[in-house]
């Protein structure tokens, strides 16, 4: 017995010390942001980082996402290397990074899924004097489900004590409001006004296609610690994009003009929805339109959303699907009134082999949307298309 209580009296001396030291850490930085949301966290993480870095304000960012990184105060970064499946015990290895440099800010994406993780990452670990949610949609329903209701209240768990909490989010944000009233936060919502005066022009700035509303929101963070918007804003145009954004390259492949966009790390229905929307609108004169949906064995309610909402898309003249556990998204959609002839099944090609399919349904213009998820096929399928891109597209 006495073996059990020494070994409990040292994991309950590492716990303090280990608290202790983190606490010492966080002290060292004035400002510390954390990002929660749906989708657009790692985005809006190294938005808020750039215009910041830009201010003066000596920054380090760590972004999740589609490839952990973490952001040095010049800008340049590293792939943060995991020996075993993602822990939020990363996030405080972060604020002992942090030991090495003099900062001003820290800017923090959150990792938690699980509704106590997420409390747990922003009260004991990060202890944010800035709160951020991107937006609040029907994503990871499994674990914070089932409705996007649930999904708002596990977010709430990022709300800090006594600080400034900031949201892109405009109709779901009854209980985050209300979580900012119980631990005395100011709650502060970037409207539509704040998002339409974003304009094309910012945005042609960007190398990549970024939504208005992560711009608005990094400016409105950025604005709170000081930054301008114009300097905000110059600063985020230099910064390096997240593999996951929203990446534009153009093809003239045979005479062919094709328009190939990435959007395979925005995984649920309503971000899916917007940006076909805005696709659409933007490339309105091409002949034919291609969604390419990476699906994945293990995810198949992302594959059944996807394939339920692809009624949705009246005006898409294939679904080319690839990856693994396609049969789902090919059900769902059927069910839901697809043509059959409207759906392609590619799985196990080679990536050439999909490539080549692409270019022989594009006719003479075409715009290419890849969906579902990054990982796998998606990606490579990326970077086969980046690397045939005309030059101003490469990466």
């Amino acid at each position: 017995m006495w073996v059990i209580g020494v070994l409990t009296l040292g994991v309950a001396s590492y716990l303090v010390v280990e608290t202790l030291l983190n606490r010492r850490y966080l002290r060292r930085i004035p400002h510390r942001i954390y990002v929660n949301g749906t989708r657009g966290k790692s985005s809006v993480t190294r938005l808020i980082a750039a215009a910041l870095r830009a201010g003066g304000l000596r920054t380090i960012a760590k972004t999740t996402g589609s490839s952990p990184r973490f952001i040095f105060p010049d800008g340049s970064e590293v792939l943060i290397r995991r020996l075993g499946q993602p822990n939020i015990k990363e996030q405080m290895k972060v604020m002992r990074w942090s030991r090495r440099f003099d900062l001003d800010a820290a800017v923090v994406e959150c990792m938690a899924l699980q509704p106590y993780t997420q409390w747990i990452s922003e009260h004991r670990m990060v202890r944010s004097t800035i709160g951020v949610c991107t937006n609040v949609r029907a994503d990871h329903l499994d674990v914070m489900g089932p409705t996007v209701a649930d999904v708002e209240k596990a977010l709430a768990g990022t709300v800090p004590d006594r600080a400034i909490f900031v949201t892109a989010e405009r109709v779901q944000n009854a209980v985050l409001r209300q979580a900012c009233a119980d631990r005395g936060t100011r709650f502060e919502v970037v409207g539509e006004d704040a998002v339409a005066a974003v304009t094309q022009a910012e945005l042609d700035g960007f190398s990549y296609i970024e939504h208005p509303e992560n711009v608005a929101l990094a400016v409105r963070v950025a604005g709170l610690l000081g930054v301008d918007r114009a300097t905000a804003i110059a600063g985020m145009q230099r910064a390096q994009p997240d593999v996951g954004v929203l990446r534009l390259a153009r093809l003239d492949f045979h005479g062919r003009r094709i328009l190939w966009i990435n959007a395979f790390a925005a995984n649920d229905p309503d971000s899916y929805r917007i940006i076909w929307s805005r696709v659409a609108e933007r490339f309105a004169d091409v002949e034919r339109r291609i969604m390419v949906v990476n699906c994945r064995q293990d995810r198949p309610d992302r594959s059944r959303q996807l394939g339920e909402m692809a009624a949705g898309f009246g005006n898409v003249d294939l679904f080319l699907l690839i990856g693994t556990g396609t049969e789902v998204f090919a059900r769902a959609a059927a069910h839901a009134g697809v043509d059959v002839h409207r759906v392609y099944t590619m799985v196990g090609e080679r990536v050439e082999k999909v490539f080549e399919r692409i270019v022989a349904q594009s006719g003479t213009s075409a715009v290419v949307l890849g969906v579902g998820n990054i990982k796998g096929d998606g990606m490579m399928l990326d970077e086969y298309v980046g690397n045939r891109a005309l030059p101003q597209d490469k990466r």
